[in-house]
C-alpha cells in the first residue's frame, strides 16, 4: 500500500493517547475544545464526545453517503448508549466501544489460549460487542473479533455500491493493542511472537478491504487512509511495538508517543511517493470535506486541507505551525511543544510509565517529572528525528525559537477551552447485557 501511496512521513496525532485522539479524527479539532481529556474515556465514563460535535460522518451524510463504523470506538457510550457512534453520523456501528485492555481478560488465542498481562480492574464488566446500539456479545471473543470486522465491512461496502450510493467507512482496528490476540489463521506465525502474529492479522484485514474495493471495481474512485492514534506502548518491552529511532514512545510528546506512519491511496489521482509536509490527524476532517464538496466554513476547525500534499509530488502543504498537548494537558501550562516546519521546540517534557520505567533514555521514563525548558530545547527534525542535538542555544537558530514561542503565545490567547470529560466516572453505568 505504502508503494502505491502518498506516505507522510510528518504526520502527528494531537495528544498521544487514544480517545483524546480518536476525538481529533473525528472533529477535525485540538481535543481541548472538545473536552476529551485527560487520559481517555473507561468502561465506567458516564460521558463521551460532545453531542454537538460535527464528525466527518456528519459531513458526509450531508452529501449522500452511507457511512459505517467498525471496530474500536473509544469516544464515550453513556447509560443508554447516547455517545455511541450511531449519534454521530454513523448508519451503521459494529465494536467493541473501548479498548479491550479496559475489561477484564478472558482469552486471547485460539483453544482458549491466555492473554499475557493483566487487563481491567476488577470492578469492570467483561468487555461487549455492539451492533449499533444493542450488545450482542459480551465478553467479546477476541479471537475471532478481527473476522467479525472484515466481514461486516466488506459487507457494507458490497451492499453500498449493489445500492448505487457513495460510502464512508471507518474501521479503527483493536491491533495491536495490548493485550495482542489473532486467530488460528494466524497465531504462531510471526518470528516476531504474539505482536507479530496480531500485526499479520491486521495487516491481513487491510488487505481483504482493498481487495472488496477493487473487485465491486470501485478502487479508482475510493481513497483510503491508513494511519494510527499514538506511538507505541514501550512498556510492553519485546511484547509491544517499536519506535525505531525516534525518541520515546505512547504517552509522551516526543516523537516515539506522537509521529505516526500514515498513508493516503487513491489510484489515479494520488501519485505514489513521499511527502516531508508537517500534517495532523485534524487535517483527515477537512480533506474529506473539500474532496467530497462540503462546506466546513461555519465550523471551528484546527485542521487544514491538505489535498494540495496528497496531489502535488512537491507540495510543502499549508500548515506552519502545530501544537503538541500532553496526555493531562492544562489551560495553565499550555501544549508540551509547537512545530514549525522541520522544527519542534519542547516547552515542557515529562516522562511516562507507558514508555517504559526501565527505558535507556531517562526523559522518557515516568521517573522524568515535569519540567519546563527555558529557552525551549530545539531540535531540528529532518536532521535529527531522534531529538538528540538541542539546539536553543545556538546564535543562528533564535530567530526561529522567537517565531515559535510568539506563535505559541498566540495559540493559548485564541484556542478555547472546553471542561475535561473523561474522567466522570460511575460503575452502574457500564454497558452490560445482562445486569
Amino acid at each position: 500500500m505504502a508503494e502505491n501511496s502518498r506516505f507522510l512521513t510528518h504526520f502527528y496525532v494531537t495528544i498521544p493517547i487514544c480517545s483524546p485522539s480518536r476525538a481529533s479524527i473525528m472533529t477535525g479539532r485540538y481535543p481541548v475544545r472538545t473536552g476529551v481529556y485527560p487520559n481517555v474515556f473507561d468502561p465506567a465514563s458516564i460521558l463521551g464526545l460532545p453531542r454537538n460535535e460535527t464528525t466527518i460522518a456528519h459531513l458526509l451524510s450531508q452529501q449522500g453517503y452511507r457511512t459505517m463504523m467498525t471496530g474500536k470506538w473509544h469516544l464515550g457510550v453513556g447509560y443508554n448508549g447516547e455517545y455511541l457512534p450511531t449519534e454521530f453520523g454513523f448508519d451503521e456501528y459494529l465494536g467493541v466501544p473501548y479498548s479491550h485492555d479496559g475489561c477484564p481478560c478472558i482469552t486471547c488465542f485460539p483453544n482458549a489460549g491466555p492473554c499475557f498481562g493483566t487487563c481491567g480492574q476488577p470492578r469492570f464488566v467483561s468487555c461487549p460487542l455492539y451492533s449499533n446500539t444493542t450488545i450482542v456479545e459480551q465478553p467479546v471473543d477476541l479471537p475471532s473479533l478481527t473476522q467479525k470486522y472484515v466481514d461486516h465491512a466488506k459487507n457494507f461496502i458490497q451492499r453500498s455500491n449493489a445500492d448505487g450510493e457513495p460510502f464512508f467507512l471507518y474501521m479503527p482496528f483493536n491491533h495491536v493493542h495490548h493485550p495482542q490476540f489473532a486467530d488460528s489463521s494466524f497465531y504462531g506465525k510471526s518470528q516476531r511472537g504474539a505482536f507479530g502474529d496480531a500485526l499479520i492479522e491486521m495487516d491481513w484485514a487491510v488487505g481483504q478491504l482493498l481487495k472488496t474495493i477493487k473487485d465491486i471495481g470501485a478502487d479508482q474512485d475510493t481513497i483510503v487512509w491508513f494511519t494510527s492514534d499514538n506511538g507505541p506502548e514501550l512498556l510492553r518491552h519485546e511484547r509491544g511495538g517499536s519506535a525505531g529511532l525516534l525518541r520515546c514512545g505512547k504517552g509522551t510528546t516526543m516523537e516515539g508517543g506522537i509521529r505516526v506512519p500514515t498513508i493516503v491511496q487513491w489510484p489515479g489521482k494520488i501519485m505514489p511517493g513521499r511527502s516531508n509536509a508537517l500534517t495532523s490527524t485534524m487535517d483527515i476532517l477537512p480533506t474529506l470535506a473539500t474532496l467530497a464538496g462540503v462546506e466546513t466554513k461555519n465550523l471551528t476547525i484546527d485542521g487544514v486541507d491538505i489535498t494540495s500534499v496528497l496531489m502535488d509530488p512537491d507540495g510543502l502543504g499549508p500548515r506552519d505551525f502545530l501544537a503538541q498537548y500532553s496526555r493531562y494537558p492544562n489551560e495553565t501550562q499550555g501544549p508540551y511543544a509547537v512545530f514549525h516546519g522541520k522544527f519542534k521546540a519542547h516547552f515542557w517534557t515529562k516522562g511516562e510509565s507507558l514508555s517504559d520505567n526501565d527505558n535507556y533514555d531517562p526523559i522518557c521514563r515516568d521517573s522524568h517529572e515535569l519540567t519546563e525548558h527555558e529557552p525551549p530545547l530545539l531540535f531540528d527534525l529532518f536532521k535529527d528525528p531522534g531529538e538528540r542535538y538541542d539546539l536553543s542555544k545556538l546564535t543562528e537558530y533564535q530567530d526561529e525559537l522567537e517565531q515559535i514561542i510568539n506563535w505559541r503565545s498566540q495559540h493559548m490567547a485564541e484556542v478555547s477551552w472546553m471542561p475535561p470529560r473523561t474522567q466522570i466516572l460511575a460503575d452502574d453505568s457500564q454497558p452490560c447485557c445482562n445486569p
